[in-house]
């Protein structure tokens, strides 16, 4: 399918390049930015408040974490084809990050951990209402040659929120702020976030779509070869709780964790930008390749890692890893797809790789106390390495594919 002739190739220079993206895109950084403040202040502190606050066994805290990312992945396509079929993509952001507020309200003031699970429920169901929706958002108003530079804004300004939230956090609790009004704080950004949707995004309504309401994969080879790529990845790529865990084996205190955890989202804030904006000179698919190979040898670092210094520089080279991936790779995926059926394909993508890294995050705990952590992070070194193998091997096809739209 060939998509109708755009306006000409945009000005040169990283600053004039970025003024000559879509307003949408800026505005919803800045959404994304509040949000994920609001929700990795929270991030940190949930296992500590659910244990020890609320007096739940560490098993609670699991199924609470499996359920409630359950809800996000099996939400994504059916709300992503919903888009599709009204042609609308705003209200469903806003509802999404409108349910992330409601979410963190209720985990604020729950005084059981049934009341925390259903908090953190209706937290991820607005992940799940969201994502596809808002992806598909981002790609609408982008030529082609800015796809790669506009998702790495979007993607630097979330993990800017990212990175300041725990500080946030450990600040809070270093001042002798209870933990429920720590997490109540958390709310205010999330609550802006909706505002600046209401107030500043403005959508160009899309033809609603004449897809029957059903899974189907999108005819385009390039989608099937970067979805084959990405379902591999995420058969490894378990839970971030177990990096997490790693640093506290090693001898990392609580702060220690969170500021470690803080400059794996530093790294990936600032090298989001210019890394997109790179996909879009060379390819998205190089960038993505090199981020699975980074993620490979990352993991095989954490897999013999035995000091506080080499865990501190794993984590800052994790967050190459994910800036060089994953914004290009949601690049990639709208750039792959018509626009009438982009927000489905994105949101059964992520529905499916969410699924993976279920199971991966389920084998990963299993490995690491049947086996040894080293395990665990073995397997997540060998999917990355086989899904970069995929996509090498896709090359030509997803190439061809993309050329055409």
């Amino acid at each position: 399918m060939t998509s109708a002739p755009g306006p000409p190739p945009g000005p040169r220079g990283l600053r004039a390049r970025l003024r000559a993206l879509d307003p949408n895109v800026r505005a919803m950084g800045w959404v994304s930015l509040v949000a994920d403040l609001s929700s990795e202040i929270v991030y940190p502190l949930f296992p500590l408040f659910v244990t020890g606050v609320l007096g739940a066994p560490v098993a609670v805290l699991g199924l609470i974490e499996g359920v409630a990312e359950a809800t996000a992945t099996l939400l994504r396509y059916p709300f992503g084809q919903w888009s599709d079929r009204l042609g609308r993509r705003r209200p469903f952001a806003a509802a999404g990050y409108g349910l992330g507020a409601l979410g963190k309200l209720l985990i604020a003031v729950a005084g059981t951990w049934g009341f925390a699970l259903a908090g953190r429920v209706v937290d991820r169901m607005g992940k799940g209402v969201r994502t596809a929706p808002r992806d598909a958002l981002l790609g609408a108003g982008t030529r082609p040659e800015q796809q790669g530079l506009a998702f790495g804004l979007h993607r630097a300004m979330d993990t800017v929120g990212a990175a300041v939230g725990p500080l946030v956090a450990l600040a809070c609790l270093e001042l002798g702020v209870p933990f429920r009004w720590v997490l109540g704080l958390a709310v205010v950004p999330a609550l802006i976030s909706v505002v600046v949707i209401l107030v500043f995004v403005r959508e160009r309504r899309q033809p609603p779509s004449a897809t029957a309401f059903r899974l189907h994969l999108p005819a385009s080879p390039a989608y099937r070869w970067l979805l084959a790529g990405s379902l591999l990845f995420a058969a490894g790529n378990s839970s971030d709780m177990f990096l997490l865990l790693r640093a506290s084996d090693v001898g990392m205190g609580v702060s220690a964790v969170i500021l470690v955890y803080a400059l794996y989202n530093a790294v990936y804030a600032a090298a989001s930008l210019p890394l997109g904006g790179l996909s879009d000179r060379v390819g998205q698919l190089p960038l993505v390749l090199a981020g699975y190979l980074v993620f490979a040898a990352v993991y095989a670092g954490f897999a013999s890692a035995a000091s506080r210094p080499a865990v501190v520089g794993l984590f800052a080279v994790y967050g190459l890893y994910i800036a060089a991936t994953e914004g290009t790779s949601k690049a990639l995926i709208s750039r792959a797809t018509p626009l009438a059926e982009r927000a489905g394909a994105i949101g059964l993508q992520a529905t499916l790789t969410g699924l993976a890294s279920l199971v991966a995050s389920s084998l990963g705990g299993v490995l690491w106390s049947a086996v040894g952590p080293w395990a665990t992070f073995s397997l997540g070194s060998a999917c990355a390495l086989g899904a970069a193998g995929v996509l090498f091997a896709g090359r030509r096809p997803v190439r061809a594919s993309l050329a055409v739209r």
